[in-house]
């Protein structure tokens, strides 16, 4: 049943590969729960991404067809990290001129420039999140710090499985326990930790900050690069608008806060056309 929704297509000269990812457990979120998903990637497509969802004897398949540049911009910036495990672990049913093949070749190497960029984005995200943290936990929000904690975890759990050389899963934390014990045992402590809210708090906010300042570096490189290709300052409406940043240009703010606070960045103040006014630039600290 299902060679007949894939075969159609498999003709078609425009699709390039098409991939199974079959459910394996009774909660599958690496599936959204359907109990087979098709990958169809195609050349070009009016629509870039069509999904279609089918009742086949009982079973539940969806059917992703994909264009080619929009899968590659989702691996790149993990926008859909659903389609990197389905194109790192799916079953090959269709390939045309070896397309898949080799593109499952470069997601197994994971090129040095995708993970720079990978580490950048999570890194953006968990600047911002442990920052929300701090503050809501000097305001005596523990319960919103809390959250803010766990979610600095999972974006410190994926940084941990990139650092390593492989893709972040839907399902992470199995590949971190196996990838980065010391990273698991802070998440396990949070979990394990009978202590009052305030003090598992305070706590982790001491493991993630030790945590950070081992990664800032080879986190911020790919920003570091960038901002280090010229000589003069950079306003922040430059960078944001620098089409390498973009994948994490919404926590760009919370990211160059931190450097400038890890002495990696500093802030450069230029005078305006008004006297009082002073412009806030940006540059790298040699």
């Amino acid at each position: 049943m299902l060679r007949q929704l894939y075969q159609q297509r498999a003709s078609n000269p425009n699709t390039l590969g098409i991939l199974m990812m079959e459910k394996r457990r009774r909660v599958s979120p690496e599936t959204d729960n359907f109990d087979y998903i098709l990958l169809v990637i195609v050349q070009a497509a009016t629509d870039k991404w069509a999904v279609e969802h089918y009742l086949i004897n009982e079973k539940l398949v969806a059917v992703h067809i994909v264009d080619k540049e929009l899968l590659t911009q989702w691996i790149r910036t993990s926008r859909y990290r659903r389609a990197s495990e389905w194109m790192i672990n799916g079953k090959v049913l269709f390939d045309r001129n070896e397309y898949v093949k080799n593109l499952k070749e470069r997601l197994r190497l994971f090129p040095m420039d995708t993970r720079k960029l990978r580490l950048a984005i999570e890194f953006s995200k968990i600047t911002r999140s442990y920052s929300e943290a701090k503050n809501l936990y000097e305001t005596g929000d523990y319960l919103d710090a809390y959250s803010a904690v766990v979610q600095s975890l999972h974006y410190l759990g994926r940084i941990a499985v990139i650092e390593k050389g492989f893709f972040p899963e839907v399902v992470v934390w199995n590949q971190v326990k196996r990838i980065d014990p010391e990273v698991y045992k802070i998440y396990e402590e949070l979990l394990r930790n009978t202590e009052e809210l305030k003090k598992r708090v305070e706590l982790m906010l001491i493991a993630l900050d030790f945590a950070l300042n081992e990664r800032t570096e080879v986190c911020s490189q790919h920003l570091i690069e960038i901002m280090s290709e010229r000589k003069e300052p950079w306003l922040f409406a430059e960078l944001k608008t620098e089409k390498r940043i973009e994948p994490y240009m919404y926590d760009l703010v919370s990211m160059l806060e931190y450097l400038t606070e890890k002495s990696l960045v500093k802030v450069v103040e230029e005078a305006t056309d008004y006297e009082v006014i002073l412009a806030r630039k940006y540059s790298v600290i040699e």
